[in-house]
């Protein structure tokens, strides 16, 4: 596979990323929203998002939702792609915390090369996925049978994880609590309950915690047909 991509200014590359995550999220792309992800006044997304379009890389339309155009999307997913790969080697090979890895990926992946990219996915072993479960562009990734959200799942049914969308890495401390509890693509668990809130108690790895609704309604997981305690 070819991993060549036109250079572009980092700022380029970072908006790009942005807007391919919100999309692969399933979230509207609008200013605002990127203004909410990357942390940067609406103005400032506003003056970037006509640079990008003046270079090609975006357009917008008639609802005022933003759209990677070819370029754009190759761009954005050179830059996801090494995003994850880099996540990857700093979790696995170098032992850093999920939240520390996604802060140093988004250093890494504005430097790393095509020659760097093709040795990390050797070293690594074509990994399909980031330490989060989320799909490696370029990978042969096929999304799991049966996933669906956690807040769907059963009570008193066993899942297994499959994926940590990108909005949740966003989410101040989400990271660190989902690590710290075990709930974490390939982990088995158990729906114990579920308030009406929204709100779940689950059992994973012999630790039983509860997890918000905004996050239950975003993981992904498959059922398992053990239904016992993990």
């Amino acid at each position: 596979m070819d991993y060549e991509t036109p250079e572009h200014h980092p700022a380029f590359e970072e908006y790009s990323e942005t807007i391919f995550e919100l999309k692969e999220d399933g979230l509207p792309v609008i200013q605002a929203r990127i203004a909410e992800r990357l942390e940067v006044s609406r103005p400032a997304v506003s003056e970037m998002i006509k640079r990008m379009e003046a270079e090609g890389l975006i357009k917008i339309d008639t609802k005022s939702h933003i759209q990677l155009t070819k370029s754009g999307l190759r761009l954005a997913t050179a830059i996801v792609r090494r995003h994850r790969l880099a996540e990857r080697f700093l979790t696995d090979v170098l032992r850093l915390s999920w939240a520390e890895a996604h802060h140093e990926a988004g250093k890494w992946e504005h430097v790393i090369s095509p020659t760097v990219e093709t040795a990390l996915i050797g070293l690594l072993e074509n990994p399909e996925t980031c330490p989060h479960g989320n799909p490696i562009p370029g990978s042969a990734y096929k999304a799991p049978k049966g996933n669906q959200t956690l807040a769907d799942t059963p009570v008193g049914s066993s899942f297994k994880v499959s994926r940590i969308p990108e909005e949740l890495e966003f989410e101040p401390g989400q990271l660190e609590f989902l690590e710290e509890f075990g709930l974490m693509p390939g982990r088995i668990g158990r729906v114990e309950t579920a308030s009406p809130d929204g709100t779940l108690t689950l059992t994973v790895s012999g630790k039983i915690f509860g997890l918000s609704a905004f996050a239950a309604n975003r993981i992904l997981a498959t059922p398992e047909a053990i239904n016992s305690s993990h």
